[in-house]
């Protein structure tokens, strides 16, 4: 280090109020993610479908970002973080309003359609925010700026379960059926969990064929139960966006020349010859997914390996999102000592370490685990986002959409583990939901890989 150097400044005072206007973006994807994730359990009850089919929720809901993060970029690219940001947020009122009228028809795939176009909103403002945040100050400290920005993603998070918790979950008709169910019969105090939850929904399956009519009106009630939050973030999402319409964002982006198709050729050629980005994009397709696993099935794992309800397995994914905040700010204070891929290998290797329990123990030890992991995936998403991207320069706005592209990743792989869970376990007698987990402990391997790759290859 030459005499006199001096690191440059995470924040610099110009950017101040720039910053925390585009930081307070990041909890809105939080909470449109595990508000959501609980809806995973909650249609299977009400619209009487399978896991596979059920988790097409978070099909339809992470396929909004490999859909519309390429284009997300090229506007970007072509007009200004500033316009990203309001088309991205009104596509996240107009999906979420669109709840509406799928309550009020009571048709599943209405709700895909609106989680999916709300999506397209999110991918919108995280292909912009996440560059934007890079962009805010000196290359040294990006990584730094980035998690600082990132870290009040699970405040929106820890809402959403909250209110899914104690407004969605804990309101049901559904779950009210499940409990007067099991009160009847005394006897499956002294059955497995996992065999319990089959005999409650093969009784809710006769209901809804012996008493058709109350079945429908108990549906439409738990639909007008869901909807509620979705509108109501619509509202914010609204005044948010005049709050950026009237509000003057600075340009990082150079227009010194027009977007073109050659220009766009050159970019991609340069991303796609940048080993360290394109490894990166596979290890954020791993993270999403293993994330979404996780934070998804904790409440099937709750229900059959534990015994508890679906509102009383949510409170524990609440936990698991609190150690996940602690452990981001935590992180983040270490990355100030601590190189992004040494400690990125680290995460992942804990991530692996506490599937073990997850996988082959159950019970509330392999809840425990479940929860630790949270605290290892805490910083995982934007260190693997800010490797990707130093140094890109202007570039970092279209090499942003490979990284939220590989959001897709927590479309494609919840459904699998569904058809884990529905096609009986891998491993002897162990349950179906706990051997499900192989999947994330899978990705926490590809993830430790990228981590070693980055410290040791790429120097990051």
């Amino acid at each position: 280090m030459s005499e006199g150097y001096s690191k440059p400044k995470v924040l610099e005072a110009k950017y101040i109020l720039p910053f925390i206007l585009v930081a307070s973006l990041f909890p809105l994807w939080g909470f449109a993610n595990d508000v959501t994730n609980p809806l995973v359990k909650a249609f299977k009850d009400i619209f009487l479908i399978s896991n596979a089919q059920s988790s097409l929720v978070q099909f339809a809901f992470y396929l909004g970002y490999g859909v519309m993060a390429l284009p997300a970029a090229i506007f970007i690219r072509k007009y200004s973080y500033k316009a990203g940001i309001l088309l991205g947020l009104a596509l996240y009122a107009i999906g979420a309003t669109l709840f509406i009228p799928a309550a009020s028809h009571a048709e599943f795939t209405y709700f895909l359609a609106a989680l999916w176009i709300l999506t397209c909103g999110l991918a919108l403002l995280e292909t912009t925010a996440n560059p934007y945040v890079l962009s805010m100050g000196h290359p040294d400290t990006s990584t730094q700026r980035l998690n600082l920005a990132q870290a009040f993603n699970p405040i929106g998070s820890l809402t959403g379960m909250f209110i899914a918790s104690t407004y969605i979950l804990n309101e049901l008709k559904v779950a009210e059926f499940r409990e007067k169910e099991q009160a009847a019969h005394p006897e499956y105090a002294d059955m497995l969990p996992s065999v319990v939850d089959g005999k409650l929904t093969a009784a809710l399956e006769t209901f809804s064929k012996t008493n058709p009519t109350e079945h429908q009106a108990m549906q439409a009630a738990d639909l007008a139960t869901v909807q509620g939050p979705y509108v109501a973030i619509a509202v914010v999402v609204a005044v948010l966006f005049f709050v950026f319409l009237f509000n003057k964002l600075p340009s990082t982006i150079s227009h010194d020349h027009p977007l073109t198709g050659k220009e766009l050729k050159e970019t991609f050629g340069r991303l796609f010859k940048n080993g360290c980005y394109l490894e990166g994009v596979i290890a954020q397709a791993f993270y999403v997914g293993a994330q979404i696993m996780c934070w998804t099935f904790v409440i099937h794992y709750g229900m059959t390996s534990v015994g508890l309800t679906a509102a009383e397995a949510q409170g524990y994914n609440m936990w698991a999102m609190g150690i996940f905040l602690a452990s981001r700010f935590i992180c983040t204070f270490l990355l100030g000592f601590i190189r992004p891929g040494q400690l990125l290998m680290v995460l992942a290797t804990g991530g692996l370490l506490l599937s073990i329990p997850v996988i082959f123990v159950g019970g509330y030890v392999g809840l425990y685990s479940l929860i630790g992991i949270s605290a290892c995936m805490s910083l995982m998403f934007p260190t693997i986002y800010g490797i990707a991207l130093k140094g890109m320069g202007d570039d970092a706005s279209l090499a942003s959409a490979g990284l939220v592209m590989a959001i897709v990743g927590g479309a494609l792989m919840p459904p699998l583990q569904g058809s884990l869970i529905d096609g009986g376990s891998l491993i002897g007698n162990i349950p179906s939901v706990q051997t499900s987990f192989i999947l994330p402990a899978i990705c926490f391997v590809m993830i430790c890989i990228f981590g070693y790759r980055a410290h040791t290859k790429y120097k990051v």
